[in-house]
């Protein structure tokens, strides 16, 4: 867990939320990050999530253009510890674009920023103070995830519904799932996403970005609670998640 008690040179952390996406493979209605579990829509429970880590004291929220209105009114309704202040900026095309608006917004005293999916509402505290923890100690970049489970293959692709020929069998024990909040020394981060032109979609992964400057990414420990809800399986389970929790207490 995070110590703020122990000393050290002076540290602020913000997150950022990019959430300006409409999350089309959940289906038709809201976007994404305003579908509801346990009737309380998933971007507050993201931003909660952030906010439980007394290591953050900024969350940044990056809004659908249209959508700046609601989201101020949502997190109006749903108040957070007062030591977290909260901010809701216009996000872009991409999610690239709407990463770097949110880090145009922080302050300039902030020293190490999360950048956090909307889309992952269960992250347990744990995972990010130990984030947070090791940008402090000299990362300058650190990713949570996990082993995987499943065999992968690289293959050739091919067009829809044509079977796709195998070309390698990476070594599984190498091979890690990468999760969010995704921690960064900030000057970092500012300098891979000046560096990194916005192409097409855009990046998707800000470690990756960091990556091609050349810097090393570093990983701790991930957890099966921060899973990526976006297909109608994963509502049902985290809905039992926090069915869960709510009988454990276990927040």
């Amino acid at each position: 867990m995070y110590d703020e008690t122990r000393p050290e040179r002076p540290h602020r952390t913000a997150a950022v939320i990019p959430a300006a996406g409409r999350g089309v493979r959940l289906g038709p209605g809201a976007p994404k990050a305003l579908r509801t579990l346990a009737g309380t829509p998933m971007l507050i429970h993201a931003v909660r999530a952030m906010a439980r880590s007394r290591a953050v004291s900024l969350v940044v929220v990056v809004a659908p253009a249209d959508g700046i209105g609601e989201v101020k009114n949502l997190l109006d309704e749903h108040p957070l510890p007062e030591r977290t202040e909260t901010l809701v900026v216009p996000g872009g095309d991409t999610r690239q674009e709407s990463v770097r608006a949110g880090l145009d917004a922080l302050p300039e005293d902030i020293t190490t920023v999360l950048i956090h999916d909307a889309a992952r509402p269960l992250v347990p505290v744990d995972t990010v103070d130990a984030v947070v923890e090791a940008v402090r100690d000299g990362a300058p970049a650190v990713v949570p995830a996990l082993p995987l489970a499943d065999t992968v293959k690289e293959v050739e692709p091919a067009g829809p519904g044509t079977p796709e020929p195998v070309v390698a069998t990476p070594e599984r024990s190498r091979l890690r799932a990468v999760q969010t909040p995704q921690g960064f020394d900030r000057d970092t981060l500012d300098r891979a996403h000046a560096a990194i032109a916005v192409n097409g979609e855009g990046a998707t992964d800000d470690a990756g970005m960091v990556e091609k400057l050349g810097v090393t990414v570093v990983v701790v420990p991930g957890h099966e609670e921060a899973f990526k809800v976006t297909r109608p399986l994963d509502l049902v389970l985290a809905e039992a998640v926090l069915a869960r929790r709510r009988a454990t207490d276990a927040y």
